[in-house]
């Protein structure tokens, strides 16, 4: 049985409470919030940091990581991916945690080759425990335009967006023993690099290095977000927010026309019954 929005609201106070965090933050300087973990010298900053662009050659990738830590918030990044033959490319932005049995909220984009769409793969991990994956092809060509992605995370559910719409949701079902991010810090990742083992059609089509250099953009990243550290979050609007009518109605066109694959519908992966909270969540 799923939980009450009421002991949802209870557990949600109690977690709030109960783990030190600092005061909301914002920002949207790539330079300022953001540190280059590797392939310092494929990751370039334009525009005195309002810009970012990573870069794939056959000699390396990239990966910023935010400077701040976080427990919750709404993190929205503006990207652009790489264009045309992007086969075995795999263009991230997502939030993980520094720990052994880590957690982490997944928007990564898997390559194509020429004229196909775009896969946005996402996925899961609390406690050390992911095998959550969902993709979905995006209604229009992300090469094109900069397109809005965002992860909201509360202590009520995981929501995903694409310019403003939600394509996923993942509840806070801890109350029935399935793991929730609730306890453990997260830093804010993006990175472009070479995952053609499995990211283009299982990895049958392989990036094709004649090609490179594969340029994705970034740009207006937004952190509105608990600072891991302090006993003070304030009352920010998406700390409680969940999808209203309107909301559930574009979740369930997204997943009509755009979902890809699903594991609670993976009998390959699950032969023995799926996980729990694919017959709790929406």
């Amino acid at each position: 049985m799923s939980s009450s929005p009421l002991v949802l609201h209870t557990l949600a106070l109690a977690s709030i409470l109960a783990i030190s965090l600092l005061v909301v933050a914002h920002g949207n300087n790539l330079y300022q919030e953001f540190d280059v973990a590797w392939g310092e010298d494929h990751a370039k900053f334009f525009n005195n940091g309002e810009l970012l662009t990573i870069t794939l050659d056959q000699t390396s990738g990239a990966r910023i990581q935010s400077k701040n830590q976080y427990l919750y918030g709404r993190f929205d990044m503006h990207m652009k991916l790489v264009p045309n033959n992007s086969a075995g490319t795999v263009t991230t932005f997502y939030l993980s945690s520094d720990t052994s049995n880590h957690d982490e909220i997944d928007l990564e984009f898997l390559g194509n080759l020429s004229g196909q769409p775009y896969i946005l793969h996402t996925n899961l991990f609390a406690q050390g425990m992911g095998n959550r994956e969902q993709q979905f092809y995006l209604w229009f060509d992300p090469t094109a335009n900069f397109h809005t992605y965002t992860a909201l995370w509360n202590p009520i559910n995981i929501i995903f967006f694409v310019d403003g719409i939600p394509i996923r949701v993942f509840k806070n079902n801890s109350a029935s023993g399935i793991p929730y991010p609730s306890s453990q810090a997260m830093r804010v990742y993006a990175s472009l690099w070479n995952g053609d083992e499995w990211a283009t059609r299982g990895g049958l089509d392989k990036i094709d290095w004649s090609k490179a250099p594969f340029i994705a953009s970034y740009e207006n990243y937004t952190a509105d977000a608990c600072l891991w550290g302090d006993s003070n979050c304030g009352n920010p609007a998406w700390l409680y927010q969940q999808l209203d009518a309107a909301g559930l109605n574009n979740l369930s066109w997204v997943k009509s026309n755009y979902l890809v694959k699903d594991y609670c519908t993976d009998t390959n992966r699950f032969p023995q019954g799926f996980p729990p909270e694919c017959s709790l969540n929406p």
